[in-house]
């Protein structure tokens, strides 16, 4: 009897072994496709091989021909939001992939405060994070995690990875900002979320980028195929070879991206490389300029950090300021502004809820068009001078500006002397009038400018102001 069954096992081992048809990797069961969209489905199979691909939520067939390298690539059509639905691919054998539905998709990607699981880091806790995994039980929301990759070649797939159904041992381990993001759209839609979890902590803005993206950078050293890779998380183009390439193309309605961290040094190329990078990403997913959100990094006192850079541009507020400006050169773009959660001692803000939630107003307001609350915090639009003061005017300030009652006390103001002091700060309804004693004719002003600060201007929504400056100072 046990001969039997170690002759049924290897017989069935030889099957499987030898199934030739093989999706993406990020094609499982369980999976969220984009909803009333032409979703690209892709694999491989043998060389030359028809390959029937049918859907069962409108019983269609689609067939394509693999090429030589035995890798096929068709688009089906998808419905409205609905499920749980099958997909049978057939190149002479069958495989059955279940319970997928039909709703809205999200990529997630940046470095570790994107990374960061909804059960924290070893002694990084996240606030509140063991009522939110006991209550995450959820069959409408998909995740999946983009194993870590990092490699100097480009590769075809990625890693295996399963789509899993929100359950606490799932969501536990999964990212809190994405979570958060999730559950919020979940609540809203009332639709099927899908969110795709793509990132790798302490990565760089370079290393998410192609070597195309980066050539026009002369001082970035792209790697070949047999360098060595010294910072798995901060090469240039090796986690775009690894975990972004593999799965540029998977139906999705939206971005959202969490990094800046690791750049904190470099602001005024940053301000170049995310813009370029943004723009690389929707040109390469063949899927016009989708909503793409973003967060703010939080202040955090980053002279703790080896090699202990203090002043100047080691200042994040010129990070964070990279990231402002980049509002206006990133189309259908969004800022989730985080400088009221910032924590001086901690790179990885407890309150991840405040920044995945603040993620989700942004798209649903601008993305799914629900008016009536305040999605944008407000941002800085000019500054007049009206003798010893200066005037500084705001957008998004439809119910005015507020400090909840306290004393502003993060403004300051330079004259032509382009040094900074202290500043009053008075709240005007929608604009902010500011001096000092010891500037007679005000040029610049700059708003919360520190490496780490805790926010202290709001829209009346309760949505911070990010820090600011109106000059273009070096220092």
């Amino acid at each position: 009897m046990k001969l039997k069954l170690i002759i049924l096992l290897n017989i069935a081992c030889c099957v499987i072994a030898s199934a030739t048809i093989k999706p993406a990797s990020i094609f499982t069961d369980h999976m969220v496709l984009q909803q009333q969209s032409n979703v690209a489905i892709w694999g491989w199979a043998k060389p030359s091989n028809k390959v029937k691909i049918t859907t069962s939520w409108n019983k269609e067939s689609y067939t394509v021909t693999s090429g030589q390298d035995g890798k096929w690539k068709v688009k089906v059509s998808t419905p409205v939001a609905g499920g749980p639905y099958n997909m049978e691919f057939n190149d002479g054998e069958k495989l059955v992939l279940t319970d997928i539905l039909i709703g809205e998709v999200w990529f997630c990607s940046g470095q570790s405060n994107m990374e960061m699981p909804l059960k924290g880091f070893k002694g990084q806790p996240i606030i509140g994070s063991n009522e939110a995994i006991l209550k995450s039980a959820n069959q409408n929301i998909r995740l999946y995690t983009v194993p870590r990759s990092s490699i100097t070649e480009r590769q075809e797939n990625s890693k295996p990875a399963q789509w899993k159904a929100a359950a606490p041992e799932t969501v536990s381990n999964f990212s809190a900002t994405a979570w958060y993001f999730a559950r919020l759209l979940s609540e809203m839609l009332n639709v099927p979320i899908g969110v795709i979890n793509d990132s790798y902590g302490g990565s760089t803005i370079e290393a998410w980028m192609s070597p195309e993206d980066l050539k026009p950078y002369s001082e970035i050293k792209i790697p070949s195929k047999g360098d060595s890779i010294k910072e798995v998380s901060r090469t240039p183009t090796t986690l775009y070879n690894g975990m972004l390439f593999p799965v540029i193309g998977y139906g999705i309605k939206g971005a959202i991206w969490y990094q800046g961290e690791s750049n904190y040094e470099r602001p005024d190329r940053y301000e170049d490389l995310f813009p370029a990078m943004v723009s690389s990403w929707r040109k390469n997913w063949d899927n016009g300029e989708f909503p793409f959100y973003y967060a703010q990094i939080a202040p955090y006192n980053y002279a703790q950090l080896p090699p202990n850079h203090i002043g100047g541009k080691f200042n994040s507020a010129f990070l964070r300021d990279a990231q402002r400006k980049s509002l206006a050169k990133i189309p259908n773009s969004g800022m989730a502004v985080l400088l009221d959660i910032g924590e001086e001692k901690s790179i990885h803000p407890a309150n991840k809820k405040q920044g995945g939630e603040r993620l989700a107003y942004l798209a649903l307001a601008q993305t799914y068009g629900i008016k009536g609350f305040g999605a944008y915090s407000p941002t800085y639009e000019s500054l007049s001078i009206d003798k010893n003061k200066a005037v500084i005017k705001f957008q998004n300030v439809p119910n005015g500006l507020t400090s909840f009652g306290k004393e502003l006390n993060l403004f300051e103001v330079a004259g032509s002397d382009k040094k900074f002091y202290p500043a009053k700060a008075v709240i005007n309804g929608s604009s902010i009038s500011v001096s000092a004693e010891q500037v007679k004719i005000p040029v610049a002003v700059r708003y919360a400018f520190k490496d780490f600060v805790t926010g202290d201007l709001f829209g009346n929504d309760g949505l911070p102001v990010s820090s600011f400056r109106t000059d273009d100072w070096d220092n």
